[in-house]
């Protein structure tokens, strides 16, 4: 049975400010930093701000009542916030999707962005998680020492490399992959700054098996999408690109890591199938991933629950170049989170749509066709979006 929500909704406009780490940004509010993309995805779409009557910010930023207020949003329609971590940009997609689908908005603006680089010079000195499950990460964690992502995380990958026989030099092949497509990306922080394998071996072990370069990059910036009714389509400004399949998952319990029955069960490994059956298409269909990177084996981790290989082989199938532009299939052509920027995965987003448009440039994915973006939250939830041009 097709889906009420296949090609119901498509991406009409994309918006983000500059990247950085410290400098300009980092001395700007995030209202302004926020402002600025939507401003520019909205423009984008061919819209005005008045056009917009539903808004869908990050969990960590300001709420749509303040950001339409500073749109000149005089209709604001729906409003709502997705509480899933890095997850939730890509399940903002559905939600989208669902408020378009049943009429309830026409034009809906999605918004993240934070000072991540800024802020966290000051969350480092508390020392206590501010996750979204901070309850359990407090109560559990904490006491022992494991209060970052970084060590939440090393514990399945650390399990994978036991189970499996996964390597460093495994994990390594994502980071250098990750660099090699921010070198064809002047917007990327890590632009001008090659790296090797011997160079992400050679970085310091933060908490086994996770070097330096496992680690995503503390970003300062904002980035935006306008989701708008298929109807507009011919209407809009821009090539637009159609939501096909979306699905959101979580694992369980959703709250703790370390007494699920399946420590590799992840929310993608239910919201994957979902998705690929809404949008009728088979992973070989897929000409290029843009997947949630916040830490390399993550990325392998997505790769195999998403069905792209058996549980146990992601580490070989990153390895010889199958990841890279040019390979079976292109992961984050931009750099990713791991070396363009840190905006909750919505750059992720903004980067399928320009490979849909055709607007790669020299990191273009040829006759790019349908691509997938995927976000990773909290404890491993998980989301995921099929795009088709």
């Amino acid at each position: 049975m097709t889906s009420p929500l296949k090609d119901r909704a498509c991406i009409a406009g994309i918006g983000e400010t500059e990247y950085s780490r410290g400098g300009p940004n980092s001395e700007r509010s995030l209202l302004s930093l926020q402002l600025e993309a939507a401003t520019r995805a909205i423009a984008d779409a061919g819209l005005t701000n008045k056009d917009v009557d539903a808004i869908l910010p990050s969990q960590y930023g300001r709420p749509a009542e303040e950001l339409a207020a500073n749109l000149g949003v005089e209709e604001l329609r729906y409003a709502a916030t997705v509480f899933m971590g890095g997850a939730s940009p890509v399940a903002c997609l559905q939600t989208a999707a669902m408020a378009i689908a049943v009429g309830v908005a026409t034009n809906v603006l999605i918004v993240t962005g934070f000072n991540f680089y800024s802020s966290r010079r000051v969350q480092a000195l508390s020392g206590v998680s501010t996750a979204p499950l901070a309850w359990i990460a407090n109560d559990y964690y904490v006491p022992h020492g494991v209060v970052a992502p970084a060590q939440w995380y090393s514990l399945i990958a650390r399990r994978h490399m036991h189970e499996f026989g996964t390597t460093c030099e495994q994990l390594g092949a994502v980071a250098v992959a990750m660099r090699k497509h921010a070198q064809l990306n002047d917007r990327a922080l890590m632009h001008g700054k090659a790296l090797t394998l011997e160079d992400y071996l050679a970085s310091p072990i933060l908490f086994g098996p996770y070097r330096l370069l496992d680690c995503c990059l503390e970003t300062d910036g904002a980035a935006a999408i306008v989701v708008t009714a298929a109807e507009r389509a011919g209407d809009a400004r821009q090539k637009p690109v159609f939501l096909s399949g979306v699905a959101t998952g979580h694992p369980y319990p959703a709250d703790d890591i370390t007494n699920r029955k399946d420590i590799f069960e992840i929310g993608l490994t239910h919201a994957a199938p979902r998705a690929l059956a809404m949008a009728g298409v088979e992973h070989k269909e897929i000409d290029f991933a843009q997947i949630y990177d916040c830490f390399t084996f993550e990325a392998i981790q997505q790769i195999e629950e998403m069905g792209f290989c058996r549980r146990g082989e992601g580490g070989a199938f990153v390895e010889g170049g199958r990841i890279e532009l040019g390979g079976e299939l292109p992961v984050n052509t931009h750099g990713g989170l791991l070396s363009e920027a840190h905006t909750l995965g919505m750059n992720h987003i903004t980067e399928a749509v320009r490979q849909l448009r055709g607007e790669g440039g020299a990191r273009q994915v040829k006759d790019a066709r349908v691509g997938l973006v995927t976000g990773w939250g909290d404890f491993g939830d998980g989301s995921i979006a099929i795009l088709r041009n």
